[in-house]
């Protein structure tokens, strides 16, 4: 199974409407619904923000595309489409648009909510999917640049972190780089 590699943005104008895509690799259907949420609201003065995810968690698929208000079929299915036709899932792509004044019609629309899917995938890359696992890391101050030095070489950034009397890492990681994290003596790991 392939996927996206990273969250990116996109852009382009067509006719003087405005199209932003963003995308993100997902591994649930709870993260997608969350992330098109955060883009509705980046984006709330935008005449539409239209969605397509499909999530395959647990030998179980979710897809759903929205329109967001273009006419019914014109922009959440042609993005679906597209995904389908590039056999990528666990990834959520919302395009924003902002109207320019000149109709786009029908097959305008359907023609640049596809493009916008397109380029959005293409510019993130595909890559296999691996599964991921939530840990926590608990660690001495003396080892930041260790631990940091792996997840920086295997582009880990989306970590939540604390520091009291130890430092707490909050992450998602999958076996390989747990394997390579299991070679730091005095890490506690703990796997959610």
């Amino acid at each position: 199974m392939e996927t996206v590699k990273k969250e990116t943005k996109i852009e382009f104008e067509e006719k003087k409407s405005r199209f932003i895509g963003y995308i993100k690799p997902v591994s649930g259907k709870i993260e997608a619904e969350f992330f098109i949420k955060s883009i509705k609201d980046k984006h709330k003065d935008a005449n539409h923000n239209c969605s397509i995810y499909k999530v395959i968690d647990n030998g179980q698929e979710f897809f759903k595309v929205d329109d967001d208000g273009e006419p019914s079929g014109t922009a959440g299915k042609p993005m679906g489409d597209i995904v389908t036709y590039m056999k990528v899932s666990n990834l959520v792509i919302v395009a924003t648009r902002y109207f320019g004044g000149i109709k786009l019609g029908a097959g305008g629309l359907i023609k640049n909510y596809a493009k916008t899917a397109k380029l959005a995938i293409q510019e993130s890359g595909i890559v296999e999917f691996i599964k991921l696992k939530k840990y926590i890391l608990e660690f001495s101050y003396e080892k930041v640049g260790d631990i940091d030095g792996i997840l920086s070489s295997y582009d880990i950034y989306n970590i939540e972190k604390g520091y009291n009397e130890n430092v707490i890492y909050k992450l998602e990681i999958n076996d390989e780089v747990l394997e390579k994290l299991k070679e730091i003596k005095g890490l506690l790991i703990v796997e959610l």
